[in-house]
């Protein structure tokens, strides 16, 4: 399976923050790596900037446009929890 880009993995992201708990960003990354099945090569393949995992990349940006459509909100640094207004 391809890297999905950062549109597919909204859903799923919203998905898994469902239950209402504040969760660290990179715990949500292990998450959809798994629900993904992302295979241990995909997981490490980085940017071709380097520096950064592509599917960390992909996590992050989902976060910031579901940030910008008040769905999901950052508490505190790294964190990221489901809006009230969802939940």
């Amino acid at each position: 399976m391809a890297i999905p880009d950062y549109q597919t993995v909204m859903l799923p992201l919203l998905s898994v923050m469902g239950d209402g708990q504040e969760r660290l960003l990179k715990d949500c990354v292990i998450l959809l790596t798994e629900q993904f099945k992302l295979s241990p090569d995909e997981q490490r393949q980085l940017l071709p900037g380097g520096g950064q995992p592509t599917f960390h990349n992909r996590v992050g940006w989902a976060r910031t446009y579901l940030k910008k459509a008040g769905l999901l909100e950052s508490p505190k640094r790294s964190f990221v929890k489901i809006s009230a207004c969802l939940y």
